[in-house]
């Protein structure tokens, strides 16, 4: 039987997970059939990790053979409703709303004819012809303004929305090229009210390149980061390296592997900020001695084109370290046998609800020894999964948070850092990690991105689904197993 403090946890995971499900139809079932079979597409795509972790807090445990069904089986099914989802019609309903929208704003205009705001152009610091040719970008096909607001260095321009947003934000950029170059930068983005306004601010307030200081500052933390990924290597072999620097060449290896996921993340990053033609500044990487590095801080220093490449880039560097991790920590688990390097205490496997299930899928019953004989690239892997699932906490500008910021929007994005910093206060009360990651977000992290140049274009339902899966993976990484449960599934 469960203990109430278990049962309380298992039930908590399961409320989330439903209120996420949950949450996802709420917003879903305005669409109709499009927006259900999204929908379902989450459903499939998260529904075998609840399925082997519920069966595994029941005690059923799923093999190898098992795991690799469940995923295959959601694979067809993720494949077969996205078939589905694109032979009924997307596109044509997207034209099909946009010709409605057309009509009704049409038919509200010639009731209440608008006449376009003028304001005394010595407040807006844009000068009078270049104002103008801005101006005579829009139109009645695409963005009907009526009425220029000054703003910061620009303005904004209120009015009616004439299309698909993603559509109108392309056509009125190039337009504005056309007449003043690369001088003036275009975000369409929602109003307080829920309206979509567009926004001109001049060129110079882009985001600036590293200067010659912070690219010091980054070698520096890059040299400081291997320091202490060869003290955590010596660690994990039971010696201090900085005593013994001798010993420098038996370090080297799992050092090497941790450095490796590292380097694996953030080239993830750059490979698909350079597809969506996104400029990075250098990782700052954040060094630990017990871990070897907590990851690291990359900036943009250019403005992004839409909430779809803010998620792609987000989503790349933990993706991409998260599956090193994990290829070499089951890799590990399967090469482990009583020769291993390593000896760890069976409680070792009670830290992480995803690393102690897959633990006992393929070590079995040699979890219930005092001591368990694993491989290196166990703990090289783990270590990764660690890094990567704290990045993933949804908070200002970590890839979780940028993650939550691209799918929901900034609004939700805001709240959900807000609950990320009170969950870590409570955490770091028992464990002084947590609040090393609080004071690191609200004094480094804790604002979110600058708007995209499109942020009313929200991204597809399969990104949002491959972004849940994320954030419920890092969750299994960062949650513990409680004694007693791992007790009754044979760890420890």
């Amino acid at each position: 039987m469960f203990t109430l403090s278990e049962t309380t946890i298992i039930g908590a995971i399961l409320l989330v997970a439903l209120g996420i499900l949950g949450w996802g139809y709420y917003r879903a079932r305005p669409f109709g059939k499009l927006g259900i079979l999204a929908w379902l597409q989450s459903v499939v795509l998260i529904a075998p990790w609840l399925v082997f972790f519920g069966l595994f807090a029941a005690g059923i445990y799923i093999n190898i053979v098992g795991i690799l069904f469940l995923l295959v089986a959601s694979t067809v099914l993720y494949v077969f409703l996205g078939r589905q989802l694109r032979s009924s019609g997307q596109d044509a309903i997207l034209r099909q709303r946009a010709t409605e929208r057309l009509a009704a704003d049409a038919a509200q205009n010639a009731n209440n004819p608008v006449v376009i705001g003028e304001l005394n152009l010595d407040v807006v610091s844009i000068p009078e012809e270049e104002l103008s040719a801005i101006k005579s970008i829009f139109g009645i096909d695409t963005f009907f303004a009526t009425e220029t607001i000054a703003y910061q260095e620009g303005v904004i321009f209120r009015g009616n929305l004439r299309g698909e947003p993603e559509a109108i934000h392309n056509r009125l950029t190039k337009a504005l090229q056309e007449r003043l170059d690369d001088k003036y930068r275009l975000f369409l983005v929602e109003n307080t009210d829920g309206k979509p306004v567009v926004i001109v601010l001049p060129s110079r307030t882009d985001p600036r390149p590293m200067l010659l200081p912070q690219k010091a500052f980054a070698v520096i933390l890059l040299v400081a980061t291997l320091a202490t990924n060869l003290e955590a290597a010596g660690l994990l072999l039971n010696f201090d390296l900085f005593a013994t620097p001798q010993r420098f060449t038996e370090a080297l290896p799992i050092a090497s592997g941790i450095f490796a996921i590292l380097a694996t993340h953030e080239l993830g990053h750059w490979l698909l900020a350079q597809r969506h033609q996104v400029r990075l500044s250098w990782p700052f990487f954040l060094p630990a001695v017990q871990i070897g590095s907590f990851g690291a801080i990359t900036r943009f220093e250019s403005i992004l084109p839409n909430r779809k490449a803010l998620f792609d880039i987000a989503l790349a560097g933990p993706a991409a370290g998260g599956i090193v991790s994990l290829l070499m920590l089951v890799v590990g688990l399967l090469l482990s046998n009583s020769g291993s390097l390593f000896q760890l205490p069976n409680q070792f496997f009670q830290g992480s609800i995803l690393v102690g299930s897959l633990a006992r899928v393929v070590l079995g019953s040699a979890l219930q020894s005092s001591l368990v004989n694993v491989h290196p690239l166990v703990l090289i892997g783990w270590l990764g999964l660690v890094i990567t699932a704290l990045n993933l906490m949804p908070a200002g500008q970590l890839d979780g948070g940028r993650i939550v910021q691209a799918i929901y929007g900034r609004k939700t994005a805001s709240r959900v850092t807000i609950a990320t910093l009170i969950v870590l206060g409570l955490v770091s009360l028992a464990n002084p990690l947590a609040m090393y990651w609080l004071i690191v977000i609200v004094f480094l992290q804790r604002d979110q991105e600058r708007p995209t140049l499109n942020e009313i274009t929200e991204p597809d339902d399969a990104r949002a689904a491959l972004g849940l899966l994320a954030l419920f993976l890092m969750i299994t990484t960062l949650l513990p197993l409680t004694p007693g449960l791992a007790g009754r599934l044979g760890i420890g």
